[in-house]
This record gives C-alpha cells, structure tokens and sequence, in this order.
C-alpha cells in the first residue's frame, strides 16, 4: 500500500492535558466528556469531527461516482460507553442527509460510503456503527 498522508498529534497530561503537533500549530486543551473547561474539547469530540469528515467525504466521492447530485451533510454521534469487560467501548451514530436525494438513495448511497470510508475500516468489526438516513 502506499501511502498517501501522514500526520503526528502529541498529547500531554492525558484527558486533562492537551494535544498539538510537533509545530504547535494545531494546539488544543483536553478535558474528560462531560467537564466544563474554555476552549477545551475531548478525544470523543475530536473523533466525531473527523469521522464525520472522512464519511462525508468518502459519500461525496460514492455520489460523483454514481451521477447523484445533491448537498451531503454527516452528523456524527459518538458515545463513550461502560464495557463491563474491558472498561469502556465507543459506539457511532452516522445521521446521513442528501438534500434533494430520496430516502432510500440516500440509504444505498451511505451503505456504499460506510464500505469506503477509512474510518469505518479502520473500526469495523470493533465499534458499533449505526447509519441512520435524515
């Protein structure tokens, strides 16, 4: 395989700490879901933006491929759960929408992004990953 992107985020203190790039110009404070902070976000907020990214996009690349137009929008939902086995386990909730595109188009055409998208590969078979068309 080649590859095609490479990038290194540094975190420090944990999820009371912060994460940046060796440059520092991505710098953001970290903080447990559920606790107040300014301008601090968490390891399941920053998971959400680039899930919802990477499927939008992989969706937008499904909808070229297959002639569909219409304006695409991913809302990721991201839940940290208690695993009574391990401790916690993520799930996903993907709420699809393809303005101007039927439901059931847009069913099919998210089913084909879900099978392209690199995030979901990456977490097939470990996170629960629930599709849900708008």
């Amino acid at each position: 395989m080649k590859k095609v992107y490479e990038t290194e985020i540094i975190n420090v203190g944990g999820r009371a700490g912060e994460v940046h790039s060796p440059n520092n110009d991505f710098s953001y404070k970290v903080t447990s879901p559920g606790t107040k902070k300014d301008h601090a976000t968490n390891p399941e907020q920053l998971f959400a933006a680039a899930y919802s990214t990477c499927f939008n996009s992989a969706l937008i690349s499904v909808m070229k491929q297959e002639k569909v137009q219409g304006e695409s929008t991913v809302d990721a939902h991201i839940t940290l759960d208690n695993d009574p086995n391990t401790g916690y386990q993520l799930a996903a909730r993907l709420d699809v929408e393809i303005k101007g595109v039927d439901q059931q188009e847009t069913e099919r055409l998210a089913k084909m992004a879900h099978q392209v998208c690199p995030y979901s590969k990456a977490i097939r078979n470990n996170v629960d990953v629930t599709l849900k068309v708008i």
